[in-house]
């Protein structure tokens, strides 16, 4: 087949590669005091490959990473990746427990370990049937493989892996905040379109600055760090979120995109420093995870950058984007779908609605996952068909399109509250109780009531320098909100339980009051 030319496809790791071939000096990767060149990134991506291909992992073979944010994770990542593994990055806010578990769902063949969860990996060894090859970084243990000895003995060159587009790219567990840890199945497609769309929409560059807050293992993180490395950018990495750290940051490496979410957000604008930094760099700042409210929308817009896009999406695959130069028109909405994706709007029957109706959100495009590892039900459960046969994946939020096609979040159907028989959305009165001035955080949730089933309760953390009378703030929002949303109490919290992007876990928040209803 000499007189035929190649169906060519770049996938991620072959266009690092380039990035490398042509500038190997130029940062790629900044993370506390440390630093990798993209020749040294790409190198170090490239070693990691080696040796997991030398171990006997083969095209297709899950391989854990199990890594604080650092540049050795990016590589430990990538080099999976780069040797045709589907990579599997598991969350730092796991018990030992939960992690075995997720080592069995994924049946990963070799883990990769970092010194902040040896602890809790270390004991998995004897107890995980089918990983041969355990890596440390940052520890010694006795049958680890040392990753300071893999930079330094295996060979940097590109190893000969052929990609495909359907090839699995990683397993991503989901939050969990409604049920247990799904692994969501992306191929080099998903990642490909997730990579270029957002840095079209976002307005990435090789010349751009990215700045991560989140933790890597987190899909919302790759919103920032997949487009930024496609473009051939310079990703910083912050090893932990910090408010004073990040605006530190920002006006010294002239950072020009960032993303936080909307809790991170509200103690950036806490912080008397915000006041004289300089963030005149700044030409995207993305907030994803959860809504922002709407006071806290124009704060960041005034204070932080008017460059704000805000985000909603979830890992199965669909997102919408509100730009900068939408914000006057459609302030209210989380924008149009990004760059090859299509929304529908549905009832509980399947149906599709018309604008102005509220429904449950289905989305389609490119960046769709392949399905759940190991739940065919539940990903058949997901899939709504179009009048094309096109498979959507529902869900699970209530959302509408405006007259003009920009999605409108309600709430989440799981968080909804049904008092009186009435159906209440918390984001509509954590909209309201956000506003009193004592408030700097609020989510709301269902409580058992005797009459109505149940009723509306405001957990609330305070504002700084704030003494707040929780009895005061439950008179004031009742007086702003309609009767079937009227809050039956306010309560103080110092914090919320939050997953890794910030969005409150609100069954931990309700698990209380429904078990001492229930006895």
């Amino acid at each position: 087949m000499t007189d035929r030319l190649d169906d060519p496809q770049v996938y991620l790791p072959d266009l690092f590669a380039t990035h490398a071939r042509h500038y190997p000096d130029k940062d790629a990767i900044l993370c506390g005091d440390q630093r990798r060149s993209w020749g040294a990134f790409v190198g170090n991506i490239n070693r990691v490959a080696h040796a997991l291909i030398d171990a006997g992992v083969d095209k297709g073979d899950r391989v854990a990473v199990m890594m604080g944010n650092s540049p050795e994770m990016l590589e430990c990542l990538f080099g999976a990746v780069r040797a045709g593994a589907c990579v599997v990055p598991l969350s730092g806010l796991l018990t030992g427990e939960q992690l075995e578990h997720l080592l069995a769902d994924c049946d990963a063949v070799a883990a990769i370990v970092s010194d902040d969860f040896a602890e809790r990996a270390i004991p998995l060894r004897d107890r995980v049937d089918g990983i041969a090859t355990w890596i440390a970084h940052g520890f010694a243990a006795e049958g680890w493989r040392d990753l300071k000895g893999i930079y330094q003995t295996m060979p940097d060159t590109v190893p000969d892996i052929r990609h495909a587009l359907t090839d699995p790219f990683n397993i991503i567990y989901s939050s969990g905040t409604t049920g247990l840890p799904k692994g969501i199945l992306q191929t080099h497609r998903a990642r490909l379109h997730w990579a270029f769309s957002n840095a079209v929409e976002m307005g990435f560059t090789s010349d751009s600055r990215a700045l991560t807050t989140t933790p890597l293992y987190s899909n919302g993180t790759w919103l920032m760090m997949l487009p930024i490395l496609f473009a051939g950018g310079t990703l910083h990495v912050m090893p932990a979120f910090d408010a004073a750290r990040f605006l530190e940051l920002v006006e010294r490496e002239r950072i020009t995109h960032t993303f936080m979410v909307p809790a991170q957000y509200l103690m950036v604008l806490e912080r008397p420093e915000l006041e004289g930094a300089d963030l005149s760099s700044l030409r995207t700042v993305l907030s994803a995870g959860s809504p922002l409210r709407r006071n806290t929308k124009r704060q960041i817009i005034e204070r932080i950058s008017p460059g704000l896009y805000e985000l909603y999406g979830f890992s199965e695959g669909f997102a919408s984007l509100l730009k900068p130069h939408q914000h006057a028109a459609k302030f209210d909405t989380v924008g149009t779908p990004v760059l090859g994706f299509e929304v529908r709007i549905l009832d509980e029957d399947g149906t599709e609605l018309a604008r102005g109706e509220a429904g449950e959100i289905a989305g389609y495009g490119a960046g769709i996952m392949q399905q759940y590892n190991k739940r065919d039900t539940q990903t058949a459960a997901l899939i709504w068909r179009d009048e094309r046969g096109r498979s959507f994946i529902r869900s699970g939020d209530i959302g509408l399109l405006d007259e003009d096609g920009f999605l409108k979040i309600i709430d989440r159907k799981k968080d909804m509250i049904i008092s009186g028989g009435f159906n209440v959305f918390p984001t509509d009165v954590e909209a309201i109780v956000g506003q009193h001035p004592d408030v700097m955080d609020v989510t709301v949730i269902g409580v058992p009531h005797e009459k109505w089933g149940e009723s509306c309760l405001a957990l609330v953390i305070p504002a700084a320098g704030a003494v707040p009378d929780p009895e005061a703030i439950q008179s004031w929002a009742n007086a702003r909100l309609a009767k079937t949303q009227r809050l039956v109490g306010v309560e103080l919290r110092e914090a919320f339980p939050r997953n890794a992007l910030g969005k409150v876990i609100k069954k931990e928040l309700r698990a209380p009051y429904w078990e001492s209803a229930a006895t």
